[in-house]
């Protein structure tokens, strides 16, 4: 068998020296450039420069090194075509078997403060997507690898047989065609946000999106759609997909969709907290001094919706949570962790799913760091609407009394507890609170006070008194009958946005019936 040959040239040189080491333990002839054949020429690898092999040199500070027929003929030129063949043979070029190659960093050079557009263009590959593109190309005779995560599998694939199979061969050919695809996005994206100002857009021009897929689901919505789960190519921390699952059923796409309501719910509390969803709405939520308890209170607000809810918690699930949550029919149990007691107690639940996700560490300035996404996206006939993701958090100095009366200590507990609430409700949202958790939750009617009186209705099938209740609204009262509703089933206290061409009226109406009120200067609308 003809010696192989293997074209090395990394930006990120993970694992790159042990890879050269053990093809030339192979018997693989190594090409490099630059940076990257000094590295495997200090650790005594014989390799020859790509500028010694083309017979060019490299120029322009690098940016042509490796655009040439020597390098791509090799690349391209398939085995199989005996005209191929002559042709590399009458000018001397000698075929590449093995190319790896990652390229410039240029998504991690525009994600730092400061980039400059000259720093982001200096960073565009040019020569290495080239070569990625030739070698995919001719994936039948050349292995392509982008990841250095693919390296393990080729040696001891050349190890076991002396050459790579065509699946693994083909698998890497459309790695890197998706690899070359994020990189172009990335580099479309950033240039078409790109203001006259130097500063960047949040809406580029063009609106490129990677996501990988992390599985397909049985089916859709309902049974008739098909339907699969993709990630973004960077997961933000803390975010559902980069969740484990301990046990249970596969998760469908009405779980998926719903664990995740539940999951970005929970994670807006510091103190133990309990969200259950049900269809997209949280119908129970709870903070306490411990799980068992949060759950306990959340699934008094409405037990009916609970049955085959999705439950999530924002501390360990420990034994005595868990005991209580085996008590009930429940689709997906998340939480942070599970102590080996909770695991014990809910392995009889063979079917439950449980999902185990990292809480994001805190203290973030961006969207990403705090496990949120940046961006919403809604798709409508052959378009998508995009805005920034609804991540305002409401702070004690942003709310404004209005009323006569002022809500106490507790009630201003209560009252940004149930704004949190609120905020992951389908709009129009109504949400009766009290000592830590939800008593009532309307949501999702075309009127706010249909809204308000179905809130009413779940407390009182729930035997919760609304005696003294704390109220949010997700947006303002067009009307003071609203307002009217809640104190007629016993609130004390309403938190909303404001900003109705009739405020003054509903102001009056509070002071009228005894109510105090605040205002946020922020809605939450959420459809």
């Amino acid at each position: 068998m003809a010696q192989l040959t293997a074209l090395i040239s990394v930006s990120d040189k993970t694992g790159i020296v042990e890879f050269a080491q053990a093809l030339h333990a192979l018997n693989v002839r190594l090409l490099s450039t630059g940076g990257t054949a000094k590295l495997l020429a200090d650790a005594g690898l014989p390799v020859t420069e790509v500028a010694q092999h083309t017979g060019f040199p490299e120029m322009l500070d690098g940016r042509v090194k490796t655009l040439h027929p020597k390098i791509h003929g090799g690349l391209l030129a398939r085995r199989d075509l005996p005209e191929h063949v002559s042709a590399i043979q009458q000018h001397g070029i000698d075929t590449i078997d093995i190319l790896a190659v990652n390229l410039y960093p240029f998504e991690a050079t525009v994600a730092k403060a400061g980039c400059t557009l000259e720093d982001a263009i200096e960073n565009i590959d040019i020569g290495g997507p080239a070569m990625v593109r030739s070698a995919a190309k001719n994936w039948k005779d050349v292995t392509v690898l982008t990841d250095a995560s693919q390296y393990a599998q080729v040696l001891d694939e050349l190890k076991a047989h002396g050459k790579t199979s065509d699946k693994t061969r083909f698998a890497a050919s459309v790695a890197a065609f998706n690899r070359i695809a994020q990189y172009d996005a990335a580099i479309s994206n950033y240039l078409s946000a790109r203001l006259d100002d130097g500063s960047l857009s949040t809406f580029p021009e063009q609106l490129n999106s990677s996501f990988i897929k992390v599985q397909d689901l049985r089916y859709g919505e309902n049974s008739h759609q098909s339907a699969a789960l993709y990630r973004d190519l960077y997961p933000a921390p803390g975010s559902l997909v980069t969740g484990k699952q301990l046990q249970g059923k596969e998760l469908s796409y009405n779980n998926i969709a719903d664990a995740d309501a539940a999951w970005e719910c929970v994670k807006s509390f510091d103190a133990p907290a309990c969200v259950i969803v049900k269809h997209a709405n949280p119908c129970g939520v709870a903070v306490a001094a411990n799980a068992a308890e949060a759950y306990a209170k959340a699934f008094k607000t409405d037990p009916t919706s609970a049955f085959g809810g999705i439950i999530a918690f924002n501390r360990e699930v420990d034994g005595a949570a868990a005991q209580l949550v085996a008590k009930q029919f429940v689709e997906v149990l998340m939480a942070p962790s599970f102590s080996a007691e909770a695991r014990e107690i809910l392995a009889s639940k063979v079917n439950v799913r449980l999902l185990q996700i990292e809480l994001p560490a805190g203290g973030g300035k961006t969207p990403f760091e705090q496990g949120r996404n940046a961006q919403d996206v809604k798709r409508v006939g052959s378009g998508l609407l995009v805005q920034t993701a609804d991540n305002h958090f409401l702070t004690r100095a942003d709310l404004k009394v209005v009323t006569t009366l002022q809500p106490s200590a507790q009630q201003l507990d209560d009252l940004m507890f149930a704004w949190t609430v609120a905020q992951y409700v389908k709009s129009n949202a109504i949400v009766f609170c009290g000592g830590g958790m939800t008593l009532g939750v309307g949501a999702g009617q075309m009127s706010r006070i249909d809204s308000a009186r179905i809130a009413s209705i779940k407390a009182e099938n729930a035997s919760l008194s609304l005696t003294g209740s704390v109220v949010a609204s997700d947006a303002f009262f067009p009307f003071r009958d609203g307002l009217d509703v809640l104190a007629d089933a016993g609130a004390s206290c309403v938190i909303q946005p404001g900003g109705s061409m009739r405020d003054d009226e509903v102001i009056a109406a509070a002071n009228e019936r005894g109510i105090a009120m605040v205002f946020t200067g922020v809605r939450h609308f959420r459809h």
